[in-house]
């Protein structure tokens, strides 16, 4: 059963280190984590779970004993940190103004405060935006206007990615876990390969011609369908890839020549993490930037899209129309949140103290042969560990003994790709929160390296 289950996009529960990690837990948890399998449907990535957590704050989540664990994923929501007080009093004044919803044909202050604060810290083409409650929505919206404005249907987006479960979202995702059983998915969704350079199956070195395969197969399907209403990717992929600037200037061009929109889908990268406010700002601005996860601030399930001006003309569509479209606590939480990382410079730590974290990565590199490459970009770091360096065969085995370890030692980070360490801490860490993962993963690696 195991063997037929996807490692794309994390480690799954099924595997027997998850099984010896749980068997060390407190007999409380595990009572908790029985009725958590028992209730709730089991899923691969999800239920059963690893542990039971009684408090989430700052860059820290809290298991039931009171263990604090510095958590590197976070769900991509704890950009300016769990329950983080700002936000949480801001969201707490506006429950007691009684209003905590606002029907649909309604506005309120907080949702056009909102608005008007993403159109001035986005890329200046980008002016109309839509909410929803999240990410997968948030997607579908993006396709929706595309094909819309365009009057084409077909998609290109990249293999191995995750946009969503919705039909659509998933469609357009690259991930067979999504879609296999699921019967006939939606229709003209086209997939190529997202640029990599660390594992480019021609071998080369140069990053240009390395560019130019990849940007082929693009220029191949467009010469066979032109009918094509966008591409859709993230600027920087999940793993993480870092493409080059002219990749995505290319790709633009591309668009710009067969009438398609380019969206990003920033719903991880955005707020932040690359150490920009907005990771197209490394690269190019899109013409709908997809929006999620830190957008509720931890606390509301909130996304949206933001778009360009000459787009705004679906006046006799809807390509929302959601019941929490515009939320009055959702859009407070969002823009609180986003005051927040702009008046702590949160950005600007991720981009600091992610260079540094880099660099004590880098070297560890250096000592041991397991780290086949280190990539990224501010808090949005990978580490690719390999049997050997030449093959680059994956270390599955050995990146889950890993996290196991640095689960036990107070880090814990989410495995891709089977072998992937994915780093994406919330942007309110210190440099003494830097050397405390590096101390956790090289105590791990230690380990691994003597087995």
């Amino acid at each position: 059963m195991q063997n037929n289950i996807s490692l794309e996009q994390g480690d799954i529960n099924q595997s027997q280190l998850r099984q010896d990690y749980n068997a060390q837990l407190t007999e409380e948890t595990k009572q908790w984590i029985e009725k958590d399998a028992k209730y709730f449907l089991h899923q691969a990535l999800s239920t059963p779970v690893m542990n039971v957590l009684s408090k989430t704050e700052g860059p820290f989540i809290y298991d039931l004993q009171g263990k604090a664990y510095l958590d590197l994923h976070g769900n991509g929501v704890h950009n300016a940190g769990f329950s983080n007080p700002v936000v949480t009093q801001k969201v707490i004044e506006q429950l007691t103004r009684s209003l905590a919803f606002t029907p649909r044909r309604y506005t309120n202050i907080p949702a056009v405060q909102l608005a008007e604060k993403l159109i001035a810290v986005t890329p200046k083409e980008l002016t109309r935006v839509l909410f929803c409650p999240g990410g997968s929505e948030a997607i579908e919206m993006a396709i929706m206007l595309a094909k819309q404005v365009t009057g084409k249907w077909k998609t290109i987006s990249f293999w191995d990615s995750y946009h969503g479960t919705g039909f659509q979202a998933a469609s357009l995702g690259g991930e067979e876990h999504f879609t296999v059983g699921q019967g006939p998915m939606v229709p003209g969704a086209f997939h190529v390969e997202f640029p990599n350079y660390y594992r480019n199956p021609w071998g080369l070195t140069d990053t240009t011609a390395i560019d130019e395969e990849y940007l082929r197969q693009i220029k191949i399907i467009l010469q066979r369908n032109p009918d094509m209403a966008a591409i859709l990717g993230e600027p920087i992929s999940a793993t993480p890839v870092v493409p080059s600037r002219y990749y995505w200037e290319e790709v633009q061009s591309l668009c710009r020549r067969y009438g398609m929109l380019l969206i990003f889908d920033e719903i991880i990268e955005g707020f932040g993490r690359t150490g920009k406010l907005f990771a197209s700002e490394h690269f190019v601005t899109p013409d709908v930037l997809v929006l999620g996860k830190t957008l509720g601030g931890g606390l509301m399930p909130f996304a949206g899209i933001v778009t360009r001006e000459e787009f705004n003309v679906l006046q006799n569509r809807s390509i929302g129309h959601f019941t929490h479209e515009k939320n009055p606590l959702c859009c407070t939480a969002g823009l609180a949140t986003l005051e927040y990382l702009l008046d702590n410079k949160l950005v600007e730590n991720a981009a600091t103290l992610g260079d540094y974290l880099m660099d004590q990565l880098r070297a560890l590199q250096d000592i041991y042969p397991i780290i086949g490459n280190v990539a990224g970009k501010g808090f949005h770091i990978g580490l690719d560990l390999v049997k050997d360096r030449k093959t680059k065969e994956r270390a599955v085995k050995e990146a889950e003994i890993i996290m196991y370890h640095c689960m036990r030692e107070g880090v814990a980070f989410k495995i891709i790709e089977g072998n992937v360490i994915t780093m994406r801490p919330s942007l309110v860490i210190t440099k003494d929160h830097c050397d405390m993962i590096i101390h956790a993963l090289r105590n791990a690696l230690e380990k691994v390296s003597l087995s």
